[in-house]
Protein backbone atom coordinates (compact mmCIF):
# COMPACT_ATOMS: atom_id res chain seq x y z
CA UNK A 1 0.00 0.00 0.00
CA UNK A 2 1.31 3.43 -0.82
CA UNK A 3 2.05 6.25 1.51
CA UNK A 4 -0.96 8.22 0.18
CA UNK A 5 -3.28 5.19 0.76
CA UNK A 6 -2.27 4.87 4.42
CA UNK A 7 -2.73 8.57 4.88
CA UNK A 8 -6.23 8.43 3.35
CA UNK A 9 -7.17 5.44 5.57
CA UNK A 10 -5.91 7.31 8.65
CA UNK A 11 -7.89 10.39 7.66
CA UNK A 12 -11.09 8.33 7.14
CA UNK A 13 -10.67 6.57 10.49
CA UNK A 14 -10.07 9.89 12.25
CA UNK A 15 -13.23 11.29 10.64
CA UNK A 16 -15.21 8.25 11.73
CA UNK A 17 -13.92 8.57 15.28
CA UNK A 18 -14.80 12.27 15.31
CA UNK A 19 -18.34 11.58 14.04
CA UNK A 20 -18.77 8.87 16.66
CA UNK A 21 -17.61 11.24 19.40
CA UNK A 22 -20.03 13.94 18.25
CA UNK A 23 -22.91 11.42 18.13
CA UNK A 24 -22.10 10.17 21.63
CA UNK A 25 -21.96 13.73 22.98
CA UNK A 26 -25.36 14.58 21.49
CA UNK A 27 -26.95 11.37 22.73
CA UNK A 28 -25.55 11.94 26.24
CA UNK A 29 -27.01 15.41 26.31
CA UNK A 30 -30.38 14.11 25.12
CA UNK A 31 -30.32 11.24 27.58
CA UNK A 32 -29.43 13.61 30.39
CA UNK A 33 -32.45 15.84 29.72
CA UNK A 34 -34.81 12.88 29.39
CA UNK A 35 -33.31 11.28 32.51
CA UNK A 36 -33.93 14.51 34.42
CA UNK A 37 -37.49 14.66 33.08
CA UNK A 38 -38.04 11.09 34.25
CA UNK A 39 -36.41 11.71 37.64
CA UNK A 40 -38.29 14.94 38.33
CA UNK A 41 -41.53 13.49 36.96
CA UNK A 42 -41.27 10.82 39.66
CA UNK A 43 -40.60 13.39 42.38
CA UNK A 44 -43.73 15.43 41.59
CA UNK A 45 -47.41 14.55 41.90
CA UNK A 46 -50.00 15.24 39.20
CA UNK A 47 -52.37 17.97 40.38
CA UNK A 48 -55.48 16.62 38.63
CA UNK A 49 -56.45 14.71 41.77
CA UNK A 50 -55.60 11.22 40.49
CA UNK A 51 -52.97 10.74 43.27
CA UNK A 52 -50.37 9.51 40.77
CA UNK A 53 -46.83 10.63 40.12
CA UNK A 54 -46.63 13.23 37.37
CA UNK A 55 -44.43 11.03 35.19
CA UNK A 56 -46.85 8.11 35.47
CA UNK A 57 -50.25 9.80 35.36
CA UNK A 58 -52.40 7.72 33.02
CA UNK A 59 -55.62 9.51 33.84
CA UNK A 60 -57.55 9.63 30.56
CA UNK A 61 -58.05 13.23 29.52
CA UNK A 62 -55.92 14.55 32.38
CA UNK A 63 -56.24 18.34 32.38
CA UNK A 64 -53.00 18.90 34.31
CA UNK A 65 -50.35 16.45 33.12
CA UNK A 66 -49.60 18.03 29.73
CA UNK A 67 -49.24 21.52 31.15
CA UNK A 68 -47.08 20.40 34.06
CA UNK A 69 -44.82 18.26 31.86
CA UNK A 70 -44.40 21.23 29.50
CA UNK A 71 -43.46 23.44 32.48
CA UNK A 72 -40.98 20.81 33.61
CA UNK A 73 -39.41 20.54 30.15
CA UNK A 74 -39.14 24.33 29.89
CA UNK A 75 -37.48 24.58 33.29
CA UNK A 76 -34.95 21.89 32.34
CA UNK A 77 -34.21 23.63 29.02
CA UNK A 78 -33.73 26.94 30.88
CA UNK A 79 -30.96 25.29 32.88
CA UNK A 80 -32.66 25.34 36.28
CA UNK A 81 -31.33 22.79 38.74
CA UNK A 82 -33.57 20.15 40.32
CA UNK A 83 -34.07 22.03 43.59
CA UNK A 84 -35.08 25.22 41.78
CA UNK A 85 -37.62 23.28 39.73
CA UNK A 86 -39.07 21.54 42.80
CA UNK A 87 -39.24 24.88 44.65
CA UNK A 88 -41.01 26.53 41.71
CA UNK A 89 -43.59 23.73 41.50
CA UNK A 90 -44.15 23.84 45.27
CA UNK A 91 -44.57 27.61 45.15
CA UNK A 92 -47.09 27.40 42.28
CA UNK A 93 -49.09 24.30 43.26
CA UNK A 94 -48.42 23.99 47.00
CA UNK A 95 -46.32 21.52 48.96
CA UNK A 96 -48.68 18.66 48.07
CA UNK A 97 -47.20 18.59 44.55
CA UNK A 98 -44.01 17.09 46.01
CA UNK A 99 -44.12 13.29 46.03
CA UNK A 100 -42.04 13.15 49.22
CA UNK A 101 -41.88 15.74 51.99
CA UNK A 102 -38.72 17.75 52.35
CA UNK A 103 -36.16 16.83 54.99
CA UNK A 104 -36.06 20.21 56.68
CA UNK A 105 -38.21 22.27 59.02
CA UNK A 106 -41.66 21.04 59.97
CA UNK A 107 -41.71 18.63 57.00
CA UNK A 108 -39.12 16.58 58.87
CA UNK A 109 -41.97 15.43 61.14
CA UNK A 110 -43.44 13.52 58.19
CA UNK A 111 -40.25 11.45 58.02
CA UNK A 112 -39.89 10.92 61.77
CA UNK A 113 -43.51 10.36 62.82
CA UNK A 114 -44.05 6.90 61.24
CA UNK A 115 -40.92 5.52 62.89
CA UNK A 116 -41.83 7.10 66.23
CA UNK A 117 -45.38 5.68 66.11
CA UNK A 118 -44.07 2.23 65.16
CA UNK A 119 -41.53 2.30 68.01
CA UNK A 120 -44.16 3.43 70.54
CA UNK A 121 -46.59 0.72 69.39
CA UNK A 122 -43.89 -1.95 69.60
CA UNK A 123 -42.85 -0.81 73.08
CA UNK A 124 -46.50 -0.73 74.22
CA UNK A 125 -47.08 -4.24 72.88
CA UNK A 126 -43.99 -5.57 74.62
CA UNK A 127 -45.02 -3.99 77.93
CA UNK A 128 -48.58 -5.30 77.58
CA UNK A 129 -47.42 -8.86 76.86
CA UNK A 130 -45.02 -8.73 79.80
CA UNK A 131 -47.78 -7.51 82.08
CA UNK A 132 -50.18 -10.22 80.90
CA UNK A 133 -47.57 -12.93 81.38
CA UNK A 134 -46.73 -11.54 84.84
CA UNK A 135 -50.40 -11.58 85.87
CA UNK A 136 -50.80 -15.15 84.61
CA UNK A 137 -47.72 -16.20 86.60
CA UNK A 138 -49.11 -14.60 89.76
CA UNK A 139 -52.49 -16.28 89.26
CA UNK A 140 -50.99 -19.72 88.72
CA UNK A 141 -48.84 -19.31 91.84
CA UNK A 142 -51.95 -18.24 93.77
CA UNK A 143 -53.85 -21.36 92.61
CA UNK A 144 -50.97 -23.63 93.63
CA UNK A 145 -50.77 -21.92 97.02
CA UNK A 146 -54.54 -22.20 97.55
CA UNK A 147 -54.52 -25.90 96.59
CA UNK A 148 -51.82 -26.73 99.13
CA UNK A 149 -54.04 -25.38 101.92
CA UNK A 150 -56.86 -27.77 100.97
CA UNK A 151 -57.61 -31.02 102.69
CA UNK A 152 -56.75 -34.22 100.75
CA UNK A 153 -60.43 -34.79 99.90
CA UNK A 154 -60.83 -31.27 98.53
CA UNK A 155 -57.61 -31.61 96.52
CA UNK A 156 -58.98 -34.84 94.98
CA UNK A 157 -62.26 -33.12 94.12
CA UNK A 158 -60.38 -30.17 92.45
CA UNK A 159 -58.22 -32.66 90.49
CA UNK A 160 -61.36 -34.57 89.34
CA UNK A 161 -63.05 -31.30 88.24
CA UNK A 162 -59.92 -30.30 86.31
CA UNK A 163 -59.78 -33.70 84.56
CA UNK A 164 -63.50 -33.66 83.67
CA UNK A 165 -63.50 -30.06 82.39
CA UNK A 166 -60.19 -30.36 80.56
CA UNK A 167 -58.64 -27.62 82.68
CA UNK A 168 -55.54 -29.79 83.24
CA UNK A 169 -54.49 -29.38 79.61
CA UNK A 170 -55.42 -32.96 78.65
CA UNK A 171 -58.23 -32.39 76.19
Amino acid sequence: MSHAGTRLTLLIRTGEALLLAVAVCFSLGAADASARMDSLGHRLMCTCGCAQLLGECDHVGCPSRGEEMAELATAIQNGENDQQILDAFAAKYGATVLAAPRTQGFDLVAWIAPFAVFTAALLGTILLVRRWSGVAGVQSRAVVTAQTNLSPEEQERVARIRRETGADGGF
